[in-house]
């Protein structure tokens, strides 16, 4: 009998606490399960229709991307939905939205979640409609790109909190974006113009969609990946990863002139929150700068633009003791170039010497031209370090490069390379990071580090 009043308290007071959460998170539909009140389609004339108690949206070819759009705007928002989608069909969840007469004749343009059954697996990505072309490719993540089911029912969840907007597919974390360009906007449910292998009738559906704007409560910070758009600013997330400012955006502090104690000077200065190195027309080179602390293993994350006909680089494990002859510092080298217009993208061997490639060792695989920045563009670089010598190149959201330090086939490599003379070269347990001066107009920004334990 004391068991059963002890089992119905324990009842009452789960039933209590779940009713006391659901109030307390203040969820409220968008969908009413009946019809599309609430709701306006604009673009394109795909079908979108009410089944079942969920939202059908079927492609027709000859239009447009077509999306169907919340009549209220939202700013601050949790968003949940579920969705099921044919195979080889496209689609996304605006969020954050806009449609106006002055922007391409009322585009719907905006931030997307994205829905991709293919096997490229970018869903739950973030993409900028009509504006901006992808600002998170969830290629860093390699736990999120696994966490889209095909052909059956996945949960979308959409965090969107001041400038940290979020992303989780069937409770696993995807993408973590900061960026400031919208706070406010309709949510869509997009059907795409028919590309590729995609027909006419294909469906993706919807239900269970609900959202919160008071009280919000973000998700507690993960390891995903940040892709930070703000300039010189650390999220809370990225304090969180151990990362810290390599540049700060107003002075030289953590930098010096290689091979000496000097203060940076002769060309480089920071001009609006970014490191400048100034053109010499290329007479005169070697005053490359370096960071004052030496790492180990280690995640880099910068920004840099190049100017036409620009060569700089990147290096790690630089070893200053090595004689240079007044020419640059000597390590490990991600190369910054102007494959089109500068001498050196043909020099070297198959190609290892062109953009983010591991200067004069191993060319980068840059097979996805459409993501290669125009010269004058910003470009997005993450360099990683692991604690087991396995190191990693990536450029724009794609790893381009990735290769092991110390094993046999780095040591062939350097023996046949312009550093074959360097004895331990880029082999010592840590070394500097270094900007190169190679004469020409190289802009840096967004410079940021942790280290690898």
């Amino acid at each position: 009998m004391i068991l059963s009043i002890q089992r119905a308290l324990i009842c009452i007071l789960l039933a209590a606490t779940i009713h006391y959460q659901s109030a307390a998170q203040n969820w409220r539909p968008l969908f009413n399960g009946k019809d599309l009140k609430g709701w306006t389609q604009k673009n394109g004339k795909a079908l979108f229709s009410v089944e079942n108690g969920e939202i059908v949206g079927r492609t027709v070819a000859n239009t447009p991307n077509s999306f169907l759009c919340s009549n209220e705007e939202y700013g601050d928002f949790i968003l949940e939905l579920e969705l099921k989608v044919d195979d080889a069909m496209n689609s996304g969840i605006q969020f954050r939205s806009l449609s106006k007469p002055d922007y391409q004749d009322n585009r719907v343009h905006g931030y997307q979640m994205e829905v991709d059954p293919t096997d490229r697996a970018w869903s739950g990505g973030i993409y900028d409609e009509a504006r901006r072309d992808w600002l998170y490719i969830p290629n860093l993540n390699p736990d999120g790109k696994k966490a889209f089911k095909k052909g059956e029912w996945n949960k979308y969840r959409i965090e969107a909190i001041g400038s940290v907007l979020r992303t989780w597919i069937n409770g696993i974390p995807v993408a973590h974006l900061i960026d400031d360009m919208t706070a406010k906007g309709f949510i869509a449910l997009q059907v795409h113009a028919i590309y590729g292998t995609m027909k006419e009738g294909m469906t993706i559906r919807w239900k269970n969609i609900r959202i919160q704007t008071e009280k919000l409560k973000p998700s507690p910070w993960d390891q995903t990946p940040v892709v930070n758009l703000l300039l010189n600013q650390l999220s809370a997330q990225e304090q969180s990863q151990g990362f810290d400012l390599l540049f700060n955006g107003k002075d030289f502090t953590n930098w010096r002139v290689a091979q000496s104690t000097e203060t940076p000077g002769k060309r480089w200065s920071v001009k609006d929150g970014m490191i400048k190195i100034s053109s010499s027309d290329g007479s005169e080179t070697g005053n490359d700068i370096v960071t004052n602390k030496q790492y180990a293993a280690f995640e880099m994350v910068f920004e840099f633009k190049l100017t036409e006909g620009a060569n700089s680089g990147v290096k790690y494990f630089v070893n200053e003791a090595f004689e240079t002859g007044g020419k640059s510092g000597i390590g490990l080298e991600y190369q910054l170039l102007d494959d089109e217009k500068h001498p050196d993208a043909k020099m070297g061997v198959v190609g290892n010497r062109t953009l983010a490639s591991l200067y004069d060792l191993i060319p980068s695989y840059k097979q996805e031209k459409r993501f290669q920045r125009k010269i004058g563009d910003w470009n997005q670089a993450r360099i990683i370090v692991y604690p087991n010598n396995i190191v990693q190149h990536w450029l724009n959201g794609f790893k381009v490069v990735e290769y092991e330090r110390k094993s046999n086939i780095f040591d062939a490599l350097v023996a046949r390379s312009k550093y074959e003379k360097y004895k331990g070269f880029g082999a010592q347990e840590k070394g500097n990071i270094l900007l190169q001066d190679h004469g020409n107009e190289v802009w840096f920004r967004n410079m940021k580090i942790r280290e690898i334990r």
